[in-house]
This record gives C-alpha cells, sequence and structure tokens, in this order.
C-alpha cells in the first residue's frame, strides 16, 4: 500500500499540473494492477499508467475540440 501511495505522489511531483489529465487516475489503477501482478510492479504499473491516462485524456480532448468546432460550423 505504501508503494501505491509513493508512486502516486511521485507521479504528481514528476508532471505539471497542465500535463497530468489523466495521470493520476491512470497511475492510481497501474499502481494496484501492478500490485496484484507481483512484488516491485506497483511502481511500473503506476508509470505506465499515467502515460496511459495522460494518452487517453488528451485523445478525448481532441475528440471534444472537433465535435465542438463541428458543432460551431454548423450554426453558422
Amino acid at each position: 500500500m505504501k508503494m501505491i501511495i509513493a508512486a502516486i505522489g511521485a507521479a504528481s511531483l514528476v508532471t505539471a499540473p497542465a500535463l497530468a489529465k489523466g495521470c493520476l487516475k491512470g497511475a492510481a489503477m497501474g499502481g494496484v494492477a501492478g500490485h496484484f501482478v507481483g512484488r516491485g510492479h506497483a511502481v511500473a504499473g503506476a508509470a505506465i499508467g499515467c502515460a496511459v491516462g495522460h494518452h487517453r485524456a488528451k485523445v478525448a480532448a481532441r475528440k471534444q475540440a472537433a465535435a465542438e468546432k463541428a458543432q460551431a460550423q454548423v450554426k453558422h
């Protein structure tokens, strides 16, 4: 449990607040998954989860921006 908390804390310190979208949620999920995989994998799981969570948040933001742009073009 201490490893998971440390990994989440480290992930939040390493990334800038503007880049942290999705990172904390992904790190938490990855840390838990890594914990159940085996000894010492919680930190690796948190790091990978952070990267995946950030990527998914970035893709979702792009889709939302494209939808808003399309909706704005329809109004005009």
